[in-house]
């Protein structure tokens, strides 16, 4: 009876001191990566007690409210120039950027016979919408217009186009079927390896700059352990494995 009268007082000061350990974290992350971002932060949390808070929108407007004071501490963008221009205006931990997925492109309609594996649709021109993310704002975007203009596009399908502000609004409009088909990130139609439903092409690499994404710690999580603990974790072999699954690639 001594033993447990001992043992309790000692339980409720561990559990004490293991929830005062545990943080919450305020991450900006890009809206290409909502999939799996919500799968590693389940994964986080579970391991670590520590509770992600995930805010997913377009990396330009992300950088802007990093440039103006925004409470993150991590940043995960869709590209690598916002994570290297906050580091150069010094928001940045030093040496802390990191490349966690490489994205890939697709072209998407949730009309299962409107897209073939050779994407004769853009060329015939027999379609009414084609949505795009901003390629001023958005990494995929700017992906989206090389490949027009690999295959001599970009005038004739001008008139055509819709932008979606970020490449979860991209999404929206053609699978709400405001256009009829768009240039999304393959992660955003992927499950289990395949593509979900409609039809799509997985636009080759070498027709678009390659799609780097970097992730920061920012300055107001220099001395946080929990956010420290969270970018290796984005570097680990848990972590990894979602990430090729939603069709991203990782560097070596």
């Amino acid at each position: 009876m001594i033993f447990y009268r001992r043992l309790i007082p000692s339980l409720f000061f561990l559990c004490m001191a293991q929830l005062s350990f545990a943080e919450q974290l305020n991450v900006a992350v890009a809206s290409n990566f909502t999939a799996p971002m919500r799968q590693i932060s389940a994964e986080f949390e579970k391991t670590s007690g520590h509770t992600l808070n995930l805010s997913f929108g377009s990396s330009g407007k992300f950088f802007a409210q990093i440039s103006h004071g925004a409470p993150f501490q991590i940043f995960l963008s869709a590209d690598q120039t916002k994570p290297s221009a906050l580091d150069k205006a010094g928001f940045v931990v030093a040496g802390s950027q990191m490349t966690y997925a490489v994205g890939t492109l697709a072209l998407w309609s949730p009309n299962p016979n409107l897209i073939d594996a050779q994407s004769n649709i853009l060329r015939t021109g027999k379609f009414n919408k084609l949505a795009i993310a901003n390629p001023m704002l958005a990494p995929y975007g700017v992906a989206a217009m090389d490949v027009l203009r690999h295959l001599n596009l970009e005038e004739s399908i001008r008139n055509s186009l819709v932008t979606g502000e970020n490449i979860a609004q991209t999404y929206q409009f053609v699978s709400t079927g405001n256009a009829d088909m768009g240039f999304v990130a393959l992660s955003q139609i992927m499950k289990d390896g395949q593509i979900s439903s409609g039809s799509a092409w997985r636009v080759p690499t070498n027709l678009y700059r390659a799609i780097k994404q970097d992730a920061v710690l920012l300055k107001k999580a220099e001395d946080n352990t929990a956010a420290k603990e969270f970018m290796a974790f984005l570097k680990g072999v848990k972590a990894q494995k979602i990430i090729l699954s939603y069709g991203y690639q990782i560097l070596e």
